[in-house]
């Protein structure tokens, strides 16, 4: 096994097991009779529910009977992203991990990590009975990536716990106490369709090797958005020469920020070549915008076979326009919290299928009011040029409590074991427990794991020694949590 000399052994013997899972979001069966198996084998209560939930629960420690009871809480699914190139099937082939001495990665694909670190973190707890402490809940949600659908549909009383520790966060050193909430925005634009004209040649654009990222946890950090950078390439075309779109797609998850996107197009024939010294030349533009983020970024175009038929000219002018004016990016900083993003709106993808054009957005903030404003201003924008838009996967934010019994224990563990203050801090990325908190009300959570960076990307990675103090951590915690 490639991680028998990383500690601590049990969480990455686990997590190598979790890798071979199948386990995208909607489709988490495989992942799911695991943990049943598991909890059968080790002789552990535990119970399901309708939505797929699994709760597998540990009893005290000998004499820590009376010790407040903790839910630790992590979901079974996993964003899905690979490169182009591979031909990785997520409905039966495993994830190939690898490391580099520094950090754990995947080989052309997205980690897992997120949140496969959490649930080996959890499987470690459970199987340990020398581990000191009151009773243990673990609860592993469905869907968290795509919806939300497992804390959505979790019942209220599902679990006995009143403390949970959320093991959904990426970066070591930080504790989590609030979260924003969110929302999608999709539009739908219909279009006719024409017969491509007789003079006119078929070209493949292309807007490749972006950065990418989590569109809550790295909307800040000025990486390119695929969609964005195709349409501002197809309005600078339009704007010397007749052309028309056949397909547009682009980015794939509402939750990642686009890294590839492509489009194909007709055009007369005595414009290839200034099509490509254009195209060219949009390429050294973006690449100069985006040089301190982005050293990958690849704009190209190339001939392609014979398009039958194009979009008709009015639908593809109104597309165009919706996409330049749609708002990408961080919308709003926080006033209460330094460095925190409030709002923000993530041009998640643009797919044509089914003789329509889906566009999915999404919207962040810990302002709830914000994130309807935000909305409502996309939504005015695809409306008025003509698409159909609904609202959709609201779930709400966690307001920081800056009092909470759960924190003063995490903070005293952490500075005793690591002789240094933790960052104590809210995130803009959505984490389950704004839902759990409101099907349980006075629940006094927190959030926090190891480090792990680009997430949902095929560039995830896992640090290797921030894994061994996520666990050295959550186990003190554990064995520190009071009497009842």
């Amino acid at each position: 096994m490639i991680f028998e000399n990383l500690e601590p052994s049990k969480v990455w013997s686990y997590f190598n097991e979790i890798c071979k899972i199948p386990r995208l979001s909607k489709n988490e069966e495989q992942i799911r009779q695991y943990l049943i198996h598991f909890a059968k084998n080790q002789k552990l209560e535990y119970k399901t529910d309708d939505a797929g939930n699994v709760l597998i629960i540990k009893p005290a420690y000998k004499g820590y009977e009376n010790r407040k009871s903790v839910i630790l809480q992590s979901h079974m699914d996993m964003v899905g992203e690979k490169d182009a190139a591979t031909g990785h099937d997520w409905a039966k082939d495993p994830i190939i991990p690898f490391t580099d001495g520094k950090w754990v990665k995947a080989k052309d694909t997205t980690l897992g990590a997120d949140d496969g670190i959490g649930i080996a973190a959890q499987l470690a707890i459970l199987e340990d009975r020398e581990l000191k402490t009151g009773p243990v809940e673990c609860l592993f949600t469905v869907d968290e990536e795509s919806g939300m659908t497992g804390a959505i549909k979790l019942g209220i009383d599902f679990f006995k716990s009143r403390i949970l520790i959320n093991l959904d966060s990426e970066d070591e050193g930080e504790l989590f106490i609030g979260c924003a909430g969110g929302m999608d925005t999709i539009a739908e634009m219909e279009y006719n369709k024409e017969e491509t004209k007789s003079d006119h040649a078929s070209l493949k654009l292309s807007v490749t090797g972006l950065h990418g990222g989590h569109s809550g946890d790295e909307i800040h950090n000025d990486y390119a958005n695929s969609v964005k950078v195709m349409t501002g390439l197809l309005q600078t075309l339009s704007k010397a020469y007749d052309f028309r779109i056949s397909e547009f797609n682009g980015g794939n998850l509402r939750n990642a920020i686009p890294r590839e996107a492509f489009a194909l197009i007709t055009c007369d024939k005595v414009h290839l070549d200034e099509i490509e010294k254009v195209t060219a030349a949009y390429g050294e533009k973006i690449k100069e915008k985006y040089s301190a983020t982005e050293s990958q970024i690849n704009i190209s175009v190339s001939k392609t076979e014979d398009i039958a038929y194009v979009i008709d000219g009015k639908s593809q002018k109104s597309l165009l326009k919706a996409l330049d004016e749609c708002p990408h990016g961080v919308i709003a900083w926080s006033k209460d919290m330094e460095g925190l993003v409030e709002t923000s709106s993530n041009l998640a993808s643009v797919k044509f299928a089914d003789g329509k054009i889906r566009i999915i957005t999404s919207q962040r903030s810990s302002d709830e009011s914000a994130k309807k404003e935000i909305a409502g201003r996309i939504n005015n924008i695809f409306s008025a040029y003509g698409a159909n838009v609904k609202h959709s996967g609201g779930y709400p934010g966690w307001k920081p409590d800056t009092n909470s019994e759960i924190l003063k224990i995490t903070k005293s563990s952490y500075r005793k074991l690591f002789s240094t203050e933790p960052v104590v801090r809210a995130i803009h990325a959505g984490l389950e427990c704004g839902l759990i908190l409101k099907k349980y009300p006075g629940l006094d959570m927190i959030s926090f794991g190891p480090t792990i960076k680009g997430a949902h990307t095929p560039q995830e990675r896992l640090d290797i020694e921030t894994t061994k103090k996520f666990w050295d951590l959550l186990a003190d915690v554990l064995k520190n949590i009071p009497a009842n």
